[in-house]
């Protein structure tokens, strides 16, 4: 009844190519917006905005960094806290070593660094692909963290490796308070949701799809394979770098090169494989799962009898509970949370005259 399309008509082409067809699905993105930059700025506090919602929204981006890669463009990495990395370091050295830039300008410059480093790993997808790939893009984890460590020089001589956050500010506007940093964060990923999506519905996109699927065959439909899959990698790794200067700057504040290890890596595979491969949204669902899901499993903890369970045991626990979900996601609804949802707005789009 709330979300049929019977009345909405194309009357032209530009319309027909709009992002969100649907006027609910307009009106929805309109609200939800208004929500998160007037609404949750105004009704949340500290707490929420450092430990929620902030890694929710870096993860969600750092997720669509690799479903770009993986998810549409069919090449396996393990690469992505790698690049995060190379991120993060190359904005703090242009912050640091070319004085008065500008925040969002160093963050540019980190996100094309880390890309021009994802392309060099990503070379060897143009010989070899599947398991062998992933083992390829492995060898960046380990690299990138080996050469932030051995040269003092990225980390300005510290001795310990260790980076601090630059002052945020943009166009004179200080946003070292918490809610700054959620708005800056918030406003960042927003952007870059926004031209992936875009991504995906062009030609590019259509191209990565195409090599995923098949890519002899994409090569026989004159798809230049050589630019398409690095250029997957490319823009995979702007993504990842911007993702990872916002976890070193907005969320932590401070970040040493172990702080971007092959658990990260994992942590991102995960979101983009329970919210869903090939999905925009999926990257939001993903994230929300994985940030969310250890607060609600320690506050359902908390409301058992004391002694019931040993406190040093929750972190296993939780582990053990994640593992469990994601055999239950690749079993039971391998497309991921994005697909239940597609499953409920067409149930939503015929309710009430089929259930």
């Amino acid at each position: 009844m709330f979300y049929q399309e019977a009345g909405q008509f194309s009357t032209r082409y530009a319309q027909d190519r709009r992002v969100f067809c649907l006027r609910q699905d307009r009106y929805g993105l309109v609200g939800l917006l208004l929500l998160a930059f007037v609404g949750v700025p105004y009704l949340g506090n500290d707490y929420w905005f450092s430990a929620i919602l902030i890694p929710f929204l870096v993860l969600s981006l750092a997720g669509l960094g690799l479903n770009l890669l993986t998810g549409y463009a069919g090449q396996l990495s393990l690469g992505s806290a790698a690049f995060m990395a190379v991120g993060a370091f190359a904005t703090y050295n242009v912050e640091l070593r070319v004085p008065g830039s500008p925040l969002l300008f160093s963050m540019t410059l980190g996100g094309g660094v880390a890309a021009l480093v994802a392309v060099l790993f990503g070379l060897p997808s143009l010989r070899i692909k599947g398991f062998y790939l992933l083992v390829s893009t492995l060898a960046a984890q380990f690299f990138v963290t080996w050469a932030l460590t051995r040269f003092s020089w990225f980390s300005n001589n510290s001795a310990s490796g260790v980076i601090s956050a630059p002052r945020l500010e943009i166009l004179g506007v200080d946003l070292n308070s918490p809610v700054g940093r959620y708005l800056l964060t918030l406003g960042v990923v927003v952007a870059l949701f926004w031209l992936g999506k875009n991504l995906v519905r062009s030609e590019l996109g259509r191209n990565w799809m195409a090599v995923r699927d098949m890519d002899t065959a994409a090569a026989v439909m004159g798809i230049a394979l050589f630019k398409t899959k690095l250029l997957a990698f490319a823009i995979s790794g702007f993504f990842l770098g911007v993702a990872g200067a916002l976890w070193a700057f907005t969320y932590l504040g401070t970040v040493e090169p172990h702080g971007f290890d092959l658990n990260r890596s994992f942590q991102i595979l995960f979101i983009i494989i329970i919210g869903g491969l090939g999905s925009i949204l999926g990257n939001f669902l993903g994230a929300a799962f994985i940030v969310l899901f250890p607060v609600l499993l320690s506050n359902l903890v908390a409301l058992l009898p004391a002694g019931l369970i040993d406190a040093g045991q929750i972190e296993n626990l939780q582990k053990m509970v994640f593992g469990a979900l994601i055999i239950v996601f690749l079993i039971k609804e391998p497309e991921g949370l994005a697909r239940l949802w597609q499953k409920f707005r067409e149930r939503a789009r015929l309710w009430p005259l089929r259930y």
